[in-house]
């Protein structure tokens, strides 16, 4: 492998009189003149070596096949409108449309597709007003989280000249019931503050339209905690406003006032707890893990607001995770995770039950998406092998009906999906998802693809995948596993995989890949593990723990230098996650795992493609930089290469072409160096489809 050359550098620091070395730590300045020559040298290096492997063509042409499709979203209704987003197959990005009442007719309202000529301007969020007359949204440059915020009149589509809202990375729109302001999160763009320390400036304004967004009132201050964040909104009566000051992922401050009050009091302080709250006919309700680490529902009179008086309304169940809850048609919508597949539940106000909805099947189904006053209610169904389909019901009733079907070339019965459970180094019992063809044997020679994330209270549900399916029609198997650090199961379960028990995430992922291989799916060289972001750690730790478990790596988009990592992009905001290295007894444990500096010399690693973009201003993507630079300079064998997605954030590029591209890279990589065969791929989409 001639890489690219990567200087090294005598950089040791001391901490907490530990010597810990960092080599690469000039290739953290991306503005340099030499990183930049650098990370060119080696995104051309990565891509010329990638089109050497065979059957690119089948796969991209079978990924074109299943990424350009015909989609519709589950509608947003404000007043006798619907709002929807579709997905064409002949279409880069998603479109915005609206519909006066549910059979009207279909009126293009963003077209992102025509905001540059190179495609690298994105739409974030959306919200329209509660008639449906006016829309906030946010543009996104290059798919970054920094975005602005604008406002455009729905009947005539004119953007708002004067309502454009720089600074809008957090925001989410909060309107108000008369249909002319909005609360918001605002950011400072100031270049001067460290970009480190940005989320502690975070704070609420209320923008009245029409009016310069340079004069809007401040209504909550910045924390000045660069480890927390800050939002707030109002309820859709308009009399309660709300904020919210979260710390990490597992505790937050519920701050509220009537509007028109002046100061806010504290509903409740998260210590070790986190909340939500609901508001309809001035009852709040709070959805908590308050001495329920499987959460549940309390009823909050704003007359006797105090803890003490909260009426427990939905108790917790301890067979299953209570996700979320939604107020729809006057009533309560539950989402649950037994096993990690969903439930939805419906109960009254008063927490009496009324019914389960009728899943189409087993899989990953939304919560019901509505409005507080309106007997229509949505929900999204999808699963390993059934793409995302738009279900209609009515709350009263329980009706269930298809709104809106995804058509794809593919023959679910064609697959089989499992659900296993294995046991962890201590014990711990751990599902995983295993998705592939039927006529799977399991003789130990069958390529795996194991993925994982293991952190931030993420749930990773048995939901629907395009991309896999080249891989299942080539006789791989495709595997998650729901480790620790993730809310499959609560509280608990998030808990026993962050901070100083971070390394139970990857004993689970090794002990998801030893009963892969111990039940005859795979043996080492043919089994491959992917993440992304705290993923991405996961699989550098997995890589850097036990190369000898693994044939191939696909890291995306990655934290790996965990003794550095809350210096730069929103790291501090992880610090209730992950800890600091500023702090002695965090260091510890970071220094232990951080994959970054576990990289030695003469040991034999798996092949890796690291995925990194460009404009990822969550995760900086020195990360992926100094950990090829020294994993290439241990001399291995196996390729290490660094891909480069251009005009991208830290989700990527959001143009079907581009995801092909990644797509084409990524599985052409893996088919390579694990010798699974590509012309298996054409034969067997000819197979099916008759081609």
């Amino acid at each position: 492998m001639n890489y690219p050359s990567t200087r090294a550098e005598a950089v040791v620091d001391t901490l907490h009189g530990v010597k810990v070395a960092d080599p690469y730590r000039w290739l953290e300045d991306e503005k340099s003149p030499e990183v930049q020559a650098w990370m060119k040298a080696q995104d051309a290096f990565t891509r010329e070596y990638l089109s050497r492997f065979p059957g690119r063509e089948a796969l991209r042409q079978r990924f074109t096949e299943l990424f350009y499709v015909e989609s519709m979203s589950a509608p947003a209704v404000r007043g006798n409108r619907y709002f929807y987003v579709r997905t064409h197959k002949d279409k880069e990005k998603a479109v915005l449309y609206w519909r006066e009442g549910e059979k009207g007719e279909e009126r293009v309202l963003l077209d992102p597709n025509t905001w540059s000529t190179d495609g690298t301007v994105s739409l974030g969020l959306w919200a329209p007003s509660w008639d449906g007359r006016k829309l906030a949204f946010s543009r996104k440059p290059n798919a970054a989280d920094e975005a602005i915020l604008h406002v455009l009149d729905v009947d005539s589509g004119k953007w708002s000249e004067v309502d454009v809202i720089e600074g809008a990375k957090y925001a989410s729109p909060s309107w108000t019931p008369d249909n002319q302001s909005f609360y918001y999160a605002w950011l400072p763009t100031d270049p001067s503050i460290p970009v480190a320390e940005r989320p502690g400036y975070t704070e609420l304004r209320l923008h009245r339209l029409g009016t310069d967004p340079r004069s809007d009132p401040l209504v909550h201050p910045r924390t000045g905690d660069p480890k927390t964040f800050l939002n707030g909104g109002v309820s859709r009566d308009g009399k309660y406003l709300f904020v919210y000051v979260t710390r990490g992922w597992n505790e937050n401050d519920v701050w509220w006032k009537r509007v028109g009050e002046k100061d806010f009091r504290l509903l409740v302080k998260g210590e070790g707890a986190k909340y939500s709250v609901d508001v309809w006919e001035d009852r709040f309700y709070v959805l908590t893990d308050e001495g329920a680490p499987l959460q549940r529902v309390f009823k909050v009179s704003p007359e006797r607001p105090e803890r003490s008086a909260w009426t427990e309304l939905v108790p917790e169940d301890p067979s299953a995770s209570l996700q979320g809850v939604n107020i729809v048609g006057g009533h309560l919508a539950l989402e649950y995770l037994k096993d990690a597949t969903t439930r939805v539940r419906v109960v009254t106000l008063d927490g009496k039950p009324v019914r389960d909805v009728a899943l189409p099947g087993v899989g990953a189904a939304s919560n019901l998406y509505g409005l507080e006053d309106r007997d229509e209610a949505w929900f999204v169904f999808s699963s390993f092998s059934t793409p995302p389909q738009v279900y209609k019901t009515s709350v009263s009733t329980g009706h269930v009906e298809l709104w809106a079907r995804v058509e794809l070339p593919i023959q679910p019965e064609r697959y089989t999906v499992e659900q296993a459970f294995f046991r962890s180094k201590d014990g711990t019992r751990v599902p995983l998802f295993l998705v592939h063809r039927k006529d799977l044997k399991k003789d130990g020679n069958n390529p795996v693809l194991l993925y994982g994330y293991g952190g931030f209270n993420v749930s990773l549900l048995p939901s629907f995948r395009s991309s896999i399916y080249p891989w299942l029609d080539a006789g791989g198997v495709y595997a998650v596993a729901n480790l620790r650090g993730g809310g499959e199961y609560g509280k608990e379960w998030h808990d026993s995989g962050r901070l100083h028990r971070k390394q139970n995430v990857f004993d689970d992922f090794h002990a998801a890949a030893e009963f892969l291989i111990r039940e005859g799916y795979t043996r080492p060289g043919k089994l491959a593990i992917s993440g992304g972001s705290n993923g991405g750690l996961l699989v550098g730790a997995a890589m850097t723990q036990r190369p000898e478990l693994y044939g191939a790596v696909v890291c995306q988009v990655p934290l790996l230098d965990m003794v550095r990592y809350h210096l730069f992009g929103s790291g501090k905001t992880w610090i209730p996650e992950y800890g600091s290295a500023e702090n002695p007894e965090d260091f510890q444990v970071l220094y232990a795992y951080s994959p970054y500096h576990h990289v030695r010399p003469g040991v034999r690693y798996p092949a890796l493609l690291m995925m990194g973009s460009d404009h990822d201003d969550r995760v900086d993507p020195l990360h992926a930089r100094k950990f090829v630079a020294a994993v290439q300079n241990t001399g291995q064998e196996a390729p290490t290469l660094l891909r480069i997605e251009a005009n991208a954030g830290h989700g990527g590029a959001d143009q079907v072409a581009k995801a092909i591209e990644s797509s084409v890279d990524l599985y052409g990589f893996l088919f390579g160096v694990l010798g699974v065969r590509a012309d298996i791929i054409a034969s067997a989409a000819s197979a099916t489809w008759g081609r």
